[in-house]
């Protein structure tokens, strides 16, 4: 069966802009701008029936840095730990 799409929690989609954007420190959560706009809209077969709406637009995603954590956000620091930065680990002799 053909996968048709991939759905993201918030946390989840901040790690893996995190780990995109090569980020290694800070608290991060997705940010999303929107836009809204009004207008009214036919709601019968009657098209003197209108009934006054909203309509919101998704202009951008991306990521934005918090000073408290949150279930929106992802530490860096451990999603995305710098590499080289920690000491090798030593092999056990056998």
């Amino acid at each position: 069966m053909e996968v048709k799409n991939y759905m993201f929690g918030h946390a989840e989609l901040a790690e893996i802009l995190v780990k995109k954007l090569d980020i290694h420190e800070g608290l991060w959560g997705v940010a999303i701008e929107f836009s809204f706009t009004a207008t009214n809209v036919p709601t019968s077969p009657d098209p003197k029936a209108v009934t006054p709406a909203t309509i919101s637009f998704v202009n951008k995603i991306g990521l934005q840095r918090f000073d408290a954590s949150t279930n929106l956000t992802v530490d860096a620091a451990q999603v995305n730990p710098p590499q080289g930065k920690y000491p090798a680990k030593k092999k056990l002799r056998s």
